[in-house]
């Protein structure tokens, strides 16, 4: 009971974690890094520190999990440039998770901070990932490049190789399924 409980625990993150890897990796030699790999090492290591990780509060295996990601992914980039070890990088790298993460909660309607609403949020935000990777790819594409990275809709346009009314179809498109899902997804839960 206990280990599939673990591999529950595991299999949920998952699709947070690939989620962030991609938003990570976007501009940064994204077609030489092997984003499933990295979120693979990620997990793996979770599982070796499965006892300390089922000890944890959510808030608190979701930050673990991102600090893992990151150094995975600073890893994995270092690997690639072939250059001496770059801590600028690394804390590049979790500036720009702490970033997203934040955006990723401005999604979500505001909260108080008790407990019980961080982790409600917590659990939304896991939803929202889960969510964000069902929607077709260049609606999915639109939304995290724009909201989540902050890209104006002309730079989004220009990464699509496509225009500004398109990305601003794409991203309309966008928000509303991820809404629908959203509401599917609170439907499910209550």
């Amino acid at each position: 009971m206990k280990d599939r409980d673990n591999a529950q625990l595991l299999r949920r993150f998952h699709e947070y974690l690939t989620f962030l890897a991609r938003l990570q990796t976007a501009g940064r030699s994204q077609a030489k890094l092997d984003v499933s790999g990295i979120v693979q090492q990620t997990l793996l290591e979770a599982h070796q520190a499965i006892d300390e990780l089922t000890g944890l509060a959510e808030e608190r295996q979701t930050a673990w999990l991102r600090q893992a990601l990151a150094n995975n992914l600073a890893d994995e980039i270092r690997k690639l440039s072939a250059a001496k070890r770059d801590i600028r990088l690394e804390r590049s790298l979790d500036a720009d998770l702490d970033e997203s993460m934040h955006r990723l909660g401005n999604l979500l309607p505001a909260d108080t901070l008790s407990p019980s609403r961080r982790a409600h949020k917590n659990e939304q935000m896991l939803s929202l990932a889960e969510a964000l990777n069902r929607l077709p790819e260049a609606q999915r594409q639109a939304v995290e490049l724009h909201h989540l990275l902050g890209m104006t809709l002309s730079e989004v346009a220009d990464r699509l190789k496509s225009t500004k009314p398109a990305v601003a179809g794409l991203l309309h498109r966008g928000l509303k399924k991820l809404r629908e899902l959203m509401a599917d997804t609170e439907a499910e839960s209550a």
